[in-house]
C-alpha cells in the first residue's frame, strides 16, 4: 500500500524536521518498529549516506521492506533484522538517529526499550518519537448511507477500548537519558484524497469492524458492510468523497 502517497506532505515534513535536529552526516540510522517499511524507505532518502536498518518482529513485514527497498533502487543502503522488542535489543551496532513511529504505546516495557535506545545511540545521537493524535478520519459526515456520523461513533468504540492511548513520552523519554530538543504536532490533511486511500481506510475501517463490531448498534455494522464490500457503489475503494485527515506529536529527544 502506497502509504507515503496516502499521507501527502505530512510525512516529508516530519522526516525534514528529523534531519534539521540529527547530528550531521549520521552513519547508521535505526527504523524501530519498522512495520511496512514506509519510514525506513523516507529515511534512507532524506540520509543518503547512511545505511538504514529496519527492525520489526515480523518476517512478512520485512519481506515487503526488502522488496520495497529493492524497487526503489535503496536495497544496497537497506538492512532489515527480526527481532521482538519486548525481549531484547537487537545486536545492530551503534546508531546515530533512531526512529520510532506508532510503537512505543505497543511495547510491553516502555521505559527499558527507551533505556535501550538510549544505550544503542552514539553520543550525541538522536531519537524521533512520533505518536497519533487523532485517530484518522477517512469520511464526510453524512455518506448518504445509514445515519450520519458513522465513523465518529466507529471512534468512540475505539476510545473506549483504549486503542492507541499514549502518554505525552517527554517525561519519559528524560528519565531515561535523553535531552529534549523539540516536540511539535503535525497535521494531517489531504483532501481530496488519492486513490489508494480507499485500500488506506478499507484496511482500518475493516480492523474495527472485526474488533469491535460488538460496540457498535446493528445499523452501523450493516453500513460498515456495505462499505467494506469488495466492489458496488458503496464500497470505499470507489467512493471519491473520501480524504485523509489526523495528527501526530513527535518528540526529537538527544543523548547527552
Amino acid at each position: 500500500m502506497a502509504l507515503a502517497e496516502v499521507l501527502g506532505p505530512y510525512l516529508d515534513e516530519v522526516i525534514g524536521w528529523c534531519g534539521r535536529h540529527a547530528p550531521d552526516a549520521p552513519r547508521t540510522v535505526a527504523d524501530v518498529g519498522a512495520g511496512t517499511g514506509t519510514g525506513s524507505l523516507a529515511l534512507a532518502r532524506r540520509f543518503p549516506a547512511a545505511e538504514v536498518v529496519a527492525i520489526d518482529r515480523s518476517a512478512l513485514m520485512l519481506d515487503r521492506v526488502r522488496a520495497a527497498a529493492h524497487g526503489q533502487g535503496l536495497a544496497d543502503r537497506l538492512r532489515v533484522v527480526r527481532a521482538d522488542l519486548d525481549d531484547a535489543w537487537p545486536r545492530i551496532g551503534a546508531v546515530d538517529v533512531a526512529w520510532a513511529a506508532s510503537l512505543l504505546h505497543e511495547v510491553a516495557v516502555p521505559r527499558r526499550l527507551l533505556r535501550d535506545l538510549h544505550a544503542a545511540l552514539n553520543p550525541g545521537g538522536l531519537l524521533v518519537v512520533v505518536e497519533m493524535d487523532d485517530l484518522p478520519r477517512f469520511l464526510p459526515g453524512d455518506i448518504g448511507l445509514g445515519r450520519p456520523g458513522l465513523e465518529s461513533r466507529c471512534h468512540e468504540a475505539v476510545a473506549r477500548a483504549g486503542w492507541n492511548t499514549h502518554p505525552d513520552w517527554r517525561p519519559h523519554l528524560e528519565r531515561a537519558g535523553f535531552e529534549i530538543a523539540a516536540q511539535r504536532v503535525f497535521t494531517i490533511e489531504v483532501d481530496p484524497a488519492p486513490p489508494v486511500a480507499g485500500r488506506y481506510a478499507h484496511a482500518y475501517l475493516s480492523r474495527i469492524r472485526s474488533a469491535l463490531g460488538g460496540q457498535l448498534a446493528a445499523d452501523d455494522l450493516h453500513t460498515l458492510d456495505r462499505l467494506l464490500a469488495d466492489d458496488g457503489p458503496d464500497a470505499l475503494v470507489r467512493r471519491r468523497d473520501l480524504a485523509v485527515r489526523g495528527s501526530r506529536t513527535a518528540w526529537a529527544a538527544r543523548r547527552r
